[in-house]
């Protein structure tokens, strides 16, 4: 049955001042004074009941029990050092694993990640998506964005950005189809829908007083695909705005009426509660709520 574990902090310091034959040399190594060394080396010697170093003429040296002790527990720091640094490494050669939904990866993340690389080279990231919601138990993730009102059980959570409806259109519709100046205007148009976002269309109008506007419209498996109909110039989309920067800077979409409305919900990075980020997290997060808020 194995004994009582020796005080480890003592041990470590006996073991690096063994090594080095010196409490001077050791308390640089350390970051400690040479006084806090020889209290260590004290505490471990009056545990053992032995003395493990003498004073010698040109500083100190072990005992035969201190020079036992070095053999054992020399190699043995070593082997805990080289653990701890193939962790480390391993850790390092890790992605990080991110779960995103295809619409929020296409139209905002994959956009912008050539700057986290550039900020953080060593960090890998593999993206998966699904609408699915997460479930950290099962699926091999360590960070999610979902859409939600903040809240999730056992989760803990980071807002990024809200949830901003406006149609949009391509502006090729704007030049050859029936005028876009209002609301009113949207019933000579055909209403482009998402299949995943079926409410967006009833929310903006409620927003704005006018469901009676309110129709059935060309219905698209993804928000992805009902955006690039608009941009072929299919029809009116309802866009979730923070995600189509991109698209409105380059031209390809133009926001209509000038009736933004914002809906009870936000983008979050949500991970587990009982799971703090590790480094490689905390970096991403660090990094993301920059981007949002910019």
């Amino acid at each position: 049955m194995a004994g009582p574990v020796p005080p480890f902090n003592p041990l470590h310091v006996f073991a690096v001042a063994a090594r080095l034959g010196s409490f001077t040399r050791a308390s640089e190594e350390l970051g400690v004074s040479q006084s806090a060394v020889s209290r260590q080396v004290a505490v471990l010697e009056g545990y053992l009941g032995t003395r493990l170093f003498q004073r010698e003429r040109h500083g100190i040296g072990l005992t035969h029990e201190g020079a036992a002790l070095r053999d054992e527990v020399g190699p043995a720091f070593d082997r805990i050092v080289a653990a701890a640094e193939r962790l480390r490494q391993d850790s390092r050669a890790t992605p990080l694993r991110l779960r995103v939904y295809s619409t929020i990866a296409a139209k905002w993340l994959l956009p912008r990640l050539h700057r986290f690389e550039a900020a953080h080279p060593g960090i890998a990231v593999r993206l998966s998506h699904s609408v699915a919601p997460v479930d950290f138990r099962r699926d091999p993730i360590d960070l999610a964005i979902q859409l939600g009102e903040g809240s999730w059980p056992g989760m803990e959570s980071l807002r990024l950005m809200p949830d901003i409806l406006q149609p949009v259109c391509s502006p090729r519709l704007l030049e050859a189809g029936p005028p876009l100046r209002g609301p009113d205007d949207l019933q000579r148009h055909r209403m482009l829908v998402s299949r995943y976002r079926r409410d967006d269309w009833r929310d903006w109008l409620a927003g704005i007083g006018r469901l009676d506007l309110l129709r059935e419209g060309m219905e698209f498996t993804s928000s992805v695909l009902t955006y690039q109909a608009a941009v072929e110039g299919l029809g009116v989309a309802i866009g979730q705005m923070r995600l189509l920067d991109h698209d409105i800077e380059e031209g390809r979409l133009v926001p209509l009426f000038g009736l933004p409305v914002e809906r009870p919900l936000a983008y979050h990075v949500i991970w587990p509660a009982d799971r703090p980020p590790d480094h490689k997290a905390r970096a991403f997060l660090a990094w993301v709520r920059a981007e949002a808020a910019g």
